[in-house]
């Protein structure tokens, strides 16, 4: 199986390039630590990484508040590059808490796993992670495909779920970038798994414009996505667990895991809740608000009651 979070980001490039950009002042100029001894963190700072992408460097960020708030020291190394990069740093403990998403992150480690459904996917991503780290509570937020329908769609059609698809009488056109037509759960896993026959249109860049406008029906969108919010777009549910699940996990050093169970309690406190709807809305902040990471952070804490 093969996920999409590159063809995924590019729909929201131009909006965000911005912000990244601006987002990268509170990073570290040396991301990996390249011009220091790899190992433990100087004075016993928890070192907190994060992907070079804005959505993940939020929760990365919301991670190191919400930890200082707790009196625990901390150091950032933001806008690391792709796992290869960053996971080495991880095992050998120069970093040592990295927000991360199950399916993706299960997938680097075993590529030929059936896991499909949150439950299955966590729990064989324990199984999977090299000795030295472990994950923590996972969140129900997730950045993962999804088949997405306009809210006017979905109440036309009362449709909560892929597979009341089904039921719908018009033709239905599925829009998405070209690659999906051969995805296990492009066209032909759809109706296997759910019954739903679809045409497709290989829209690309312009799938969600495609899905606002009308010319496509359904799209493959990321479920993290702000454009699920400002565009008033509905994410439908997959009992049957089509997509490969990847919901927001803490990757840590086992020895923070087991000897600083304080970290462990302020974390899953994190985790429990960041709820789908309010990673949308933190990217939405990023990306249409051009608020700055650390009062993204700031605010959430404070708004969540974890501050």
């Amino acid at each position: 199986m093969f996920t999409m979070r590159g063809t995924r980001r590019g729909l929201a490039a131009a909006a965000v390039l911005g912000t990244a950009i601006a987002m990268t002042g509170c990073s570290s100029d040396d991301p990996l630590g390249e011009n220091e001894s790899t190992g433990e963190a100087a004075n016993g700072a928890i070192v907190i990484g994060s992907q070079a992408y804005y959505s993940n460097e939020i929760i990365a960020e919301i991670y190191a508040q919400a930890l200082e708030g707790a009196g625990q020291e901390v150091e950032r190394r933001f806008s690391i590059g792709q796992r290869d990069a960053y996971i080495p740093e991880l095992e050998s403990g120069a970093i040592t808490l990295f927000p991360e998403y199950t399916g993706n992150l299960l997938q680097f480690f075993d590529a030929e796993t059936e896991a499909r459904s949150p439950e299955d996917v966590y729990a064989a991503l324990g199984e999977a992670l090299p000795d030295g780290l472990t994950v923590l509570e996972q969140s129900t937020a997730s950045d993962q495909d999804s088949y997405t329908v306009t809210k006017a769609f979905a109440d036309a059609n009362s449709l909560t779920s892929i597979a009341d698809l089904a039921n719908v009488s018009e033709t239905l056109t599925l829009g998405g970038p070209p690659e999906l037509a051969e995805r296990p759960y492009g066209p032909t896993g759809l109706e296997d798994v759910y019954g739903v026959q679809v045409e497709f249109s290989a829209t690309g860049d312009t799938t969600v414009e495609d899905l606002v406008a009308g010319t496509v029906n359904v799209a493959n969108v990321f479920t993290a996505d702000p454009r699920i919010q400002t565009d008033d777009l509905v994410v439908l549910e997959d009992p049957e667990s089509l997509f490969l699940a990847s919901n927001v996990v803490p990757l840590v050093s086992e020895d923070i895991a087991d000897e600083v169970s304080e970290v462990s309690e302020v974390i899953n406190a994190v985790s429990a809740a960041l709820t789908p709807e309010g990673l949308i809305a933190l990217n939405v902040q990023s990306t249409v608000d051009q608020m700055s990471t650390p009062d993204i952070a700031k605010q959430w804490l404070e708004d969540n009651g974890l501050s």
